[in-house]
C-alpha cells in the first residue's frame, strides 16, 4: 500500500491537469522537474477558430515540489520557466516580430489538508498563482497571466489494488479583470507492468465571461495568456518506476474543445524524487 501511495503521488502532484487528495507524509518531500513542449502551431480554438500572427513555440520548464507538514496538510510550490519563441509569419508578412523570451510564468504556492481518510480520501486544496509574468509589446510574447489567482478546489480520491482513481473541482478567482474559471477533472490510473502505470485523464476550465481585460493587439496576435481561455482535455500519462523513489513521467495531452487556447497537442517528459 505504501508503494501505492507513492506511485498515486507521483501521477497527481500537479504536473499536467489533477489535484490529488492524497498529502504527503509528515517531512517528507516530493519533487519533480519536467518539460513540456508545444511546438510550431498556428491555430487557436475559438468561435471561430482563428490563426496566430507566426508560429508560436511554448515550451515550459517546470520544477514542482511538495512537503509534508504533518500527516494531513501538504505545502505545494511550482516554479515555471517559459521558453517561447515566435518564428515565421504565418500569411506573409505579420504584424509582431520574431522573438524568443525566457522568463518565469506564474509562480504558485498552496497548502493541502486532508479532511476524510477512510476508504475514499477527501481534501481540500488552495493555491494562489502570482503575476511573475512578463510581456513584451513587439513580439506579443507573454509568458504568464497578468494577474494573481486564487484557487480553491475540493479533491477526492480512492485507490485500490492496482489502480486508483481520483475527481476535483473548483474556481479560478483572478484579479486585473481577467474572467474567473469553472474547473472540473479527473483520472484513473492501473498498473499495466511491475514498473510501469498507465494513467488516462481528462480536465475542463469554463470561463465565467465576467472579465473585460483590455490587452494589447499584439498579444491577441499570439494568444498567449489572453482572456476566457477555456479548454476541454484529455489524454495519458505514463509513469516508470527506476526505484521505489526514482523514476520517469512521460504524457501526452489534447483536447476536444477549447477557446483562445492553442490547437495542438502538449508533450510532456518529466522526473520524479522523493526524499
Amino acid at each position: 500500500m505504501k508503494n501505492l501511495y507513492t506511485i498515486i503521488a507521483i501521477l497527481s502532484s500537479g504536473i499536467l491537469f489533477a489535484q490529488s487528495p492524497w498529502t504527503q507524509e509528515k517531512g517528507k518531500f516530493y519533487t519533480q522537474l519536467s518539460f513540456t513542449t508545444i511546438a510550431n502551431y498556428d491555430e487557436v480554438f475559438g468561435d471561430p477558430e482563428y490563426q496566430t500572427d507566426r508560429e508560436i513555440t511554448d515550451n515550459t520548464l517546470q520544477l514542482y515540489g511538495e512537503y509534508g507538514i504533518s500527516s494531513k496538510t501538504t505545502l505545494i510550490v511550482n516554479l515555471p520557466i517559459k521558453m517561447i519563441q515566435t518564428g515565421d509569419a504565418v500569411n506573409g508578412t505579420a504584424f509582431i516580430t520574431e522573438d524568443s523570451k525566457t522568463a518565469f510564468g506564474n509562480v504558485s504556492v498552496g497548502l493541502k489538508h486532508n479532511f476524510y481518510h477512510k476508504k475514499w480520501l477527501i481534501s481540500g486544496q488552495l493555491n494562489v498563482e502570482a503575476n511573475t509574468g512578463t510581456f513584451e509589446t513587439a513580439s506579443g510574447i507573454r509568458t504568464g497571466q497578468d494577474a494573481w489567482t486564487l484557487t480553491p478546489t475540493v479533491n477526492i480520491g480512492r485507490s485500490f489494488d492496482k489502480f486508483y482513481v481520483q475527481a476535483f473541482t473548483g474556481i479560478d478567482l483572478k484579479t486585473n479583470d481577467y474572467s474567473n474559471n469553472f474547473k472540473i477533472g479527473g483520472e484513473i490510473g492501473t498498473k499495466v507492468h511491475s514498473k510501469i502505470w498507465l494513467i488516462g485523464f481528462v480536465d475542463i476550465v469554463s470561463s465565467f465571461n465576467d472579465g473585460d481585460v483590455n490587452l494589447p493587439l499584439s498579444n491577441q496576435a499570439t494568444a498567449l495568456y489572453v482572456n476566457n481561455q477555456e479548454y476541454g482535455a484529455f489524454g495519458l500519462k505514463a509513469v516508470g518506476e527506476i526505484t521505489n523513489s526514482f523514476g520517469g513521467v512521460l504524457s501526452f495531452g489534447g483536447a476536444f474543445s477549447g477557446n483562445n487556447v492553442a490547437k495542438q497537442a502538449a508533450l510532456t517528459v518529466g522526473l520524479y524524487k522523493r526524499f
